[in-house]
C-alpha cells in the first residue's frame, strides 16, 4: 500500500535489524536519561505518588503502542506513523507529522550532543566542551552510514548497559529488604503520606513522565528495516508495559524506599544517592557513565530516525527527491548527511545560544511527541474504518480496547496539553508547538499549490 502521492520510488531498504535489535530498541526507547536525572524533578512534584504517575502514563502509552503495532504490522514502512497518516487520514497529516517528528529528533539530538560534552567533562575538565559531541556525532554518524545491522548492535549494547544498572540496582534493593536494612515505610510514614502532593501532584508530574518515555514510537520506525516485523515488532510492544513497570515503577520504588523522597533531588541524581548508599564508592562516575551511554544512545537514535522519516517524506514526494535514494548498502545516506549537518551547527552553535532560548526550542519535543502519539491512534481508528469484517478478523496484531482505549488515550493526551499549559515553565511548548504546526500546514499548502501549477503548465504543455 502507497500514499496518495508519492515520487513513483518504491522503498528499497535493507531489512537487517534482527528480533534481539528490535527488543532492546524498544527497552532503550523506555530508559533514558528521563528516568536517570529527570526522576529528580518527579519525584519533588508528587513524592512516592510518582510512581502512579508512571503507571498511569505507561498504560496510555502501551494503547498507543498497541495502535501503531496494529498498523505496524499490517504496513510495515521506515515511513511509519508518517506514510500510515497519508494513507489513513490525508497527504496534509503525513506531511505535518514527518516533519513534526523528523525536527523533534534534530532537537533532541542537538541537546543530548551538547550533555555529551558535559558528562565528559565530569571526567576531564580541562577538555573544551566541544570535542566530545563532534567526536560523538563523527562516531555515531559513521556507524548509521554502514549498515543498519551495525546501528542495531550498538543500540543494543547501549540499552545493555542501562538495563543492566536498573536490574543491578533493584537487585542491591531486595537484598538490603531481605536483610531488614530498611523497609517501606518511607513511602507513607513521611509528613504527607504516600501523596505528599496529592492527586494535583500525580497529575503535574505527567508531564515530566510523558517526555521521558519519548523514543519508544521508535519501534515504529524500525519496521522498515526488521527481519520479520510480523513477529519482533509484536513481542516488542507486548513487553512495553511490564518493562515501564520494572525499569520506572521498580527503580523507583527501590529509591524511595531506601531514602526519605524528600531528601532525594538535593544532591544530584537519585541513582548516585542509592549506589552511594550500597557502598559503591564510585557511584558518581558509575552513574555518569550510565547517563553518557543513555545520551549516545539517544543520539544514535535520532541520527537513525531522522535519517529514515526524511528518507520516507522524500517517497511520499513531501521532500526533494534526492533524499529517496540509498546506498549500496542500501542506507539512506543523504538524509542522514543532512540530518548530522543540521547538528552539527547545534552543537557549534551551543554556546551562542542563551540557555532560556535553547530550552524554548527544546520545549517543541514535549509538544510534537504528543502530537506524533495523537496521530497514531487517530490513523489506527481510520485503518480500522477502511477494513472489512473479515479483513479485520485476520489482522495479525490487533489492538486493544478499541475505540474506547483510543479516545480515553487522546483525552489523556489533551490533559497533558493543559498540565504544560497551566505552569509557567512549559506554557512556552504550548505557544511554540502550535506555531511550528502552523508554519509546516502552511509549507504544505505552498507545496501543493507549486504541484499544481507545474502539473498545469506540463498539461498546456
Amino acid at each position: 500500500m502507497t500514499s496518495k502521492r508519492t515520487t513513483g520510488v518504491r522503498e528499497d531498504l535493507h531489512r537487517g535489524l534482527k528480533e534481539r535489535h528490535i527488543q532492546l530498541i524498544a527497552i532503550g526507547g523506555a530508559i533514558g536519561v528521563g528516568l536517570f536525572l529527570g526522576s529528580n524533578a518527579a519525584i519533588r512534584a508528587a513524592g512516592p505518588a510518582i510512581m502512579l504517575s508512571y503507571l498511569i502514563g505507561g498504560v496510555i502509552l502501551y494503547i498507543i503502542m498497541r495502535a501503531l503495532g496494529e498498523v505496524t504490522v499490517d504496513c510495515p514502512t521506515s515511513g511509519a506513523f508518517s506514510a500510515h497518516a497519508a494513507m489513513f487520514i490525508s497527504p496534509r497529516a503525513g506531511f505535518i507529522v514527518g516533519w513534526t517528528y523528523w525536527f523533534m529528533w534534530i532537537v533532541i539530538g542537538m541537546a543530548e550532543f551538547t550533555a555529551v560534552g558535559v558528562y565528559c567533562n565530569f571526567w576531564w575538565p580541562q577538555l573544551p566542551q566541544w570535542i566530545p559531541p563532534l567526536v560523538s556525532l563523527a562516531s555515531v554518524t559513521s556507524v548509521n552510514l554502514l549498515t543498519v545491522k551495525l546501528f542495531g548492535e550498538l543500540e543494543f549494547w547501549f540499552a545493555l548497559i542501562k538495563v543492566v544498572t536498573i536490574l543491578a540496582m533493584i537487585l542491591f534493593g531486595v537484598i538490603f529488604f531481605i536483610n531488614g536494612s530498611t523497609g517501606v515505610s518511607n513511602l507513607y510514614a513521611l509528613e504527607g503520606g504516600f501523596m505528599p502532593k496529592g492527586f494535583g501532584g500525580v497529575l503535574s508530574a505527567l508531564s515530566t513522565v510523558m517526555f521521558a518515555f519519548i523514543g519508544m514510537e521508535l519501534i515504529g520506525v524500525a519496521a522498515g528495516e526488521a527481519a520479520s516485523p510480523e513477529k519482533s515488532i509484536p513481542n516488542a510492544i507486548k513487553k512495553v508495559l511490564w518493562r515501564i513497570l520494572i525499569f520506572y515503577v521498580g527503580a523507583l520504588f527501590v529509591i524511595m524506599s531506601i531514602f526519605p523522597w524528600n531528601k532525594i533531588g538535593t544532591n544530584g541524581s537519585p541513582f548516585v544517592l542509592v549506589f552511594e548508599g550500597l557502598g559503591v564508592s564510585s557511584a558518581a562516575s558509575l552513574i555518569n557513565f550510565v547517563v553518557l551511554t543513555a545520551a549516545l544512545s539517544c543520539c544514535n537514535s535520532g541520527i537513525f530516525s531522522t535519517g529514515r522519516m526524511m528518507y520516507a517524506l522524500a517517497l511520499q514526494g513531501n521532500a526533494p527527491r534526492i533524499f529517496a535514494k540509498v546506498s549500496r548498502r542500501k542506507i539512506p545516506k543523504r538524509a542522514i548527511l543532512l540530518s548530522t549537518a543540521l547538528l552539527t551547527i547545534g552543537v557549534l552553535l551551543n554556546y551562542c545560544i542563551p540557555e532560556k532560548a535553547f530550552a524554548v526550542v527544546t520545549s517543541i519535543a514535549t509538544f510534537a511527541a504528543i502530537w506524533v502519539w495523537g496521530t497514531i491512534l487517530i490513523v489506527q481508528m481510520r485503518f480500522r474504518k477502511s477494513k472489512t469484517p473479515e479483513e479485520i478478523a485476520k489482522l495479525k496484531f490487533p489492538t486493544i480496547w478499541y475505540p474506547i482505549g483510543n479516545w480515553i488515550a487522546l483525552l489523556f493526551l489533551g490533559l497533558v496539553c493543559a498540565i504544560l499549559a497551566y505552569h509557567p515553565d512549559t506554557i512556552v511548548s504550548m505557544i511554540v508547538g502550535p506555531l511550528w504546526i502552523a508554519i509546516i500546514s502552511i509549507a504544505y499548502t505552498i507545496k501543493e499549490r507549486r504541484s499544481k501549477k507545474n502539473e498545469s503548465v506540463q498539461t498546456h504543455n
